[in-house]
């Protein structure tokens, strides 16, 4: 079936890449193409751009640019993160401290890790979905070296308190704190010094630049084992030739994100309400999982009992329409989100889940559109079981 245009609305799982960012990566694909490494006039080229992205992304960020690490993405970067830091400090302990609702790039580090000998808490969530402060310091124990927490849960949209933990172990200087601000990135703002994050993870791909290219900020003054050894590349603390292409789209992401983000905040955070609002409205027995008041302006969690959340993905595929059932890394997998589970809903709930997740290119039309053709696949869809 052939629709009339497309409404992408799984912009969690991935974003399209900028018409700048795609004209950045041509150009050093075709011009600026020499090894970094090299002494010659073309290395230092693209090592000039390296500098000047690094730059960049340090300066959105509060930091140095001496404390940005350039990864292959999230992924590496939270790997790159809990593996160094477990290994470099584990003479201090082997305590680790993370939340049940973290990304898979998390939780199979830390289950990896136990079987290191490594002993790690998983916070619980209250019933917004978020992690309580009092928990994370019952958890501390003169022998936690590492807590590691997200800003944005990537299947709710939930805004963790970032800050708050920050504080809380501010006065605990051997233990530090990595964030995983991937899905946070390019949409709320992040400032490590304020937020007294020691390690912090993103991702270009997640704000309209390419894939494979990724960062970590690493505060000055600590220090990791690296996950793989080479040329010494990025102060010996990330081998391997670096993928200037990448780098140069995720700067220019990067530029254009972050020139507007406040606006472009907002008008995220109205489209967000309008979808709540519109499915609300429009469709019965409804549960958002998404809290209010205390969730990212761009993603969107519904359960519909009743449904099944991968028919309902196919089924609006077909219209032009696209959203996911949860994470992108875990979708496919034919098991019920780890993420909702902890918000104790039905199995019909957690059946029936989809993720909406919005980006600064979608309009109000294509919201209102995306709503009306949801509640009438809804209808049909609970039509049809109950025959």
């Amino acid at each position: 079936m052939r629709v009339a245009r497309e409404i992408y609305l799984d912009n969690s799982a991935t974003t399209r890449p900028f018409q700048e960012v795609i004209e950045a990566m041509t150009v050093v694909l075709t011009r600026h193409f020499g090894n970094p490494s090299s002494l010659h006039k073309k290395g230092l080229e693209t090592e000039a751009i390296i500098d000047r992205v690094r730059q960049e992304i340090a300066k959105t960020l509060g930091a140095k640019p001496s404390e940005i690490i350039f990864t292959s993405g999230g992924t590496e970067a939270n790997n790159l993160a809990i593996q160094g830091i477990a290994r470099r400090y584990k003479k201090r302990g082997t305590h680790i401290i993370t939340s049940s609702i973290e990304h898979s790039a998390v939780l199979d580090v830390m289950k990896f890790l136990e079987g290191e000998g490594f002993r790690v808490t998983y916070l619980p969530v209250d019933g917004n979905g978020c992690v309580r402060i009092e928990d994370v310091e019952q958890a501390l124990t003169e022998h936690t070296i590492l807590v590691s927490i997200m800003v944005v849960n990537n299947e709710t949209g939930a805004v963790q308190p970032i800050r708050q933990i920050g504080e809380l172990l501010s006065n605990r200087p051997k233990t530090l704190f990595h964030v995983d601000g991937v899905q946070a990135y390019g949409k709320i703002p992040l400032k490590v010094k304020t937020d007294k994050i020691d390690l912090l993870s993103v991702s270009a791909h997640k704000i309209h630049g390419p894939k494979g290219i990724g960062a970590l900020f690493m505060r000055e003054g600590i220090d990791l084992e690296p996950l793989f050894w080479g040329g010494g590349q990025e102060k010996n603390r990330r081998s391997g030739t670096e993928n200037v292409p990448g780098i140069a789209g995720f700067g220019a992401a990067v530029r254009k994100v972050f020139a507007s983000l406040e606006q472009d905040r907002e008008r995220l955070e109205r489209l967000r309400d309008q979808l709540i609002q519109g499915i609300r409205s429009s469709i019965g027995q409804v549960r958002i999982n998404t809290p209010e008041g205390l969730a990212a302006p761009h993603v969107v969690s519904v359960s519909l009992p009743g449904v099944k959340g991968e028919v309902l993905v196919h089924a609006m595929e077909t219209e032009g329409v696209f959203i996911s059932t949860g994470s992108a890394c875990s979708s496919r997998q034919k098991i019920h989100s780890h993420v909702l589970q902890q918000l104790r809903l039905s199995d019909q709930e957690l059946e029936g889940s989809v993720r909406l997740s919005l980006s600064y290119e979608n309009t109000a039309e294509e919201i209102e559109e995306a709503v009306r053709i949801m509640t009438r696949l809804v209808e049909d869809l609970r039509l049809l079981t109950r025959r």
